[in-house]
């Protein structure tokens, strides 16, 4: 680990790789990987392609695992309330991004938090300042979601759901994830 106090002058690198850890690269990498690796599994199976995917009679055409013998019902069930919500969220525009705010005074203000985009315009915040525990919990879920090849990376801190996290999201219901309705009191976002 780096020291705060070694002169980061005489080696740029360590500079670069502070830097890196002050916006939660090594995190939001971690979250990256598991996307890609949800994504090649999906590949290396050999099953037989669904009707209108992409590759046309390829034998490796994308599987994930809620099509690998565990129903949408089954796969939603399996996961967290706070994974659900984050799907919920996203049914419309599948916009996620993992980001932190490293000028933050309080400490659990600097913390990674996914924010979904739920239009142009608005965007949910699933973190409480006064409960910690409560962000970390939706970047597990958000963790489960990766694993379960329903979310993907592009860029950066830029995550969208796949065309297998839009099928299954629009199937959550509101009344599922009653986690959301402090978290939108406080935002005052009445229409999610």
């Amino acid at each position: 680990m780096l020291s705060r106090v070694q002169n980061f002058s005489d080696d740029g690198r360590q500079m670069v790789l502070w830097q890196e850890l002050g916006e939660g690269a090594p995190t939001v990498v971690a979250f990256a990987r598991l996307c890609s690796e949800a994504i090649v599994a999906s590949h290396s199976r050999r099953e037989m392609p669904r009707p209108g995917d992409a590759n046309h009679g390829n034998l490796e055409s994308p599987v994930f695992p809620a099509d690998a013998g565990e129903t949408s019902g089954n796969l939603l069930e399996s996961l967290d309330e706070e994974a659900r919500a984050i799907l919920y969220l996203a049914r419309h525009r599948g916009t996620i991004e993992v980001k932190a705010v490293n000028h933050a005074f309080e400490s659990s203000e600097r913390f990674l938090t996914v924010c979904v985009e739920l239009d142009m315009e608005r965007t949910f915040i699933l973190k409480r300042r006064d409960d910690p525990e409560l962000t970390v919990r939706f970047l597990d879920g958000f963790r489960q979601l990766c694993v379960a090849g329903l979310v993907m990376h592009h860029i950066f801190r830029d995550f969208s759901l796949t065309r297998r996290g839009f099928e299954l999201a629009r199937t959550v219901q509101r009344e599922q994830v009653s986690i959301l309705l402090p978290l939108a009191e406080e935002q005052v976002i009445g229409d999610f």
